[in-house]
């Protein structure tokens, strides 16, 4: 979910004290409310003075208020922003008598804030920074790139794969660009006996896999490396291998699509993380061409890819002998082509 800014409008500039004589002139709270966040105020907006916001309130007049500036998924922008507020993670964790309770000064002052901030078209995840992903809570921060729903899913291919060897032996796996750290992570703290190793070219994102990890308890069991698969090739393969497990979300949009996406992605998220070339496997050959080098015998990657690109990875890999073997292909929960799993050839 992302968001945009306000222009500044000279015909309505809300203060403080025209809210409080709209108030006492018999304007409902509602309408002076929305009169408030919606009159076109630029920039972060201040919370209404004298003037008592129930939680439900709040909610309704700042989903009206991203409706009216095209917001995506208004009524969700609201509810997690204004849980977040009072400290939960949805609004159905919160109790129905408190929904009818008034803000506190402080609250009310921290909605607005936050939801002003979404009014620049920026992600919840960075407003609140933090999300979920599977069972885990990670901190976001910008530009940092925010993980997806999908990436959950290839996270579930991988530890299913690792059930049959969990309590073997202990694995090494490597995740190429790490963003959040949100896979390794996750694979981390499913699987004891894993040891994980995480690079990618952001400095931001190495520092944001650290704090994360650190926070979690999983900072042991990880090394993250500030290196640019395409650029470092020979410093990856000396610092990474040998893995047993490579798994990867790589920059996969071809380079055209680019200019379609969201004016919320293109803002605020890193483009090196999604950006993938002309047709969106630049770094994909990269990684398909050092995983065999990478790879213990037998030793399986798996990468998030566009639902065009598995036909092409299973035509590269059978045409070029990379020393790799094509499993399968995977569709995603909205039954697209997305996930590629390969094996090194024993």
């Amino acid at each position: 979910m992302m968001l945009g800014l306000m222009s500044v409008s000279s015909r309505t500039v809300c203060t403080h004290r025209s809210l409080t004589e709209r108030i006492r002139r018999g304007k409902t709270q509602q309408q002076a409310l929305r009169w408030l966040t919606c009159g076109g105020v630029g920039g972060a907006l201040a919370p209404p003075v004298d003037c008592r916001v129930t939680v439900e309130q709040a909610v309704s007049v700042w989903t009206q208020c991203f409706q009216q500036h095209g917001i995506s998924e208004p009524l969700l922008s609201s509810n997690y922003i204004i849980a977040h507020v009072l400290g939960k993670k949805t609004m159905q964790s919160v109790e129905r008598r408190r929904l009818r309770e008034r803000l506190s000064d402080k609250e009310r002052e921290r909605v607005w804030t936050l939801c002003s901030k979404r009014l620049t078209r920026m992600p919840v995840q960075y407003v609140i920074e933090e999300w979920d992903f599977r069972d885990l809570t990670l901190k976001m921060r910008p530009p940092v790139f925010i993980p997806r729903p999908e990436t959950e899913e290839l996270v579930s291919l991988v530890l299913k794969d690792l059930r049959s060897q969990w309590g073997v032996r202990t694995l090494r796996c490597l995740e190429v660009g790490c963003g959040s750290g949100a896979i390794s992570l996750s694979l981390l703290h499913s699987v004891p006996q894993l040891k994980a190793l995480a690079l990618d070219q952001s400095q931001e994102a190495v520092c944001l896999t650290k704090e994360n990890a650190d926070r979690l308890g999983l900072l042991d069991r990880l090394e993250v490396y500030h290196l640019d698969i395409m650029k470092d090739a020979d410093l990856t393969l000396r610092s990474c291998s040998p893995v047993d497990v490579i798994v990867s979300n790589p920059p996969y949009l071809f380079s055209q699509d680019m200019e379609s996406l969201q004016a919320e992605i293109l803002r605020f998220e890193d483009h090196s993380a999604l950006d993938g070339g002309l047709d969106g496997m630049s770094v994909i050959r990269q990684i398909l061409t050092l995983a065999p080098r990478l790879l213990t015998d037998e030793g399986r990657m798996y990468l998030e890819v566009d639902p065009r690109h598995p036909p092409r990875i299973k035509g590269l890999v059978e045409e070029s002998m990379l020393g790799l073997q094509y499993l399968g292909s995977h569709c995603d929960f909205t039954n697209r082509l997305r996930f590629c799993i390969l094996q090194k050839r024993g």
